[in-house]
């Protein structure tokens, strides 16, 4: 019914940028919240930033000042711009969203399926 396409992972050298991209399609009235996470080897995964359908922005710490959320509302689509690139940002990245579907009343969250982003020191 949803799915979460991302894109825009891959390798890169410290001090390098990416932009992923993460698209959610299916027969969806709206997206009320969308955001970001990322698991390392052997850690817990982590909410990197998140984005609300008015704009309103949240980061992670470790990724403030370098790391740029962004949606597009009528594409249902959302963005991460990642400058300065560390080799700890190395993880997979997961695209998340709250969507309500047009035969449901309530919202549900949905998962991409991840993209890797190495970054080599």
């Amino acid at each position: 019914q949803v799915q979460l396409v991302e894109s825009g992972g891959g390798l890169v050298q410290a001090g390098g940028s990416l932009r992923l991209s993460c698209a959610a399609s299916g027969s969806i009235v709206s997206i009320n919240y969308m955001g970001w996470y990322r698991q390392a080897p052997g850690k817990e995964r982590e909410l990197v930033a998140s984005i609300t359908i008015g704009g309103s922005t949240s980061y992670a710490d470790s990724v403030k000042g370098r790391f740029t959320i962004s949606r597009d509302n009528a594409e249902n689509t959302v963005y991460l711009q990642m400058n300065s690139l560390k080799p700890e940002d190395t993880a997979v990245y997961y695209c998340t969203a709250n969507i309500r579907l047009l035969a449901r009343p309530s919202y549900f969250s949905h998962w991409g399926q991840g993209t890797q982003v190495t970054v080599s020191s």
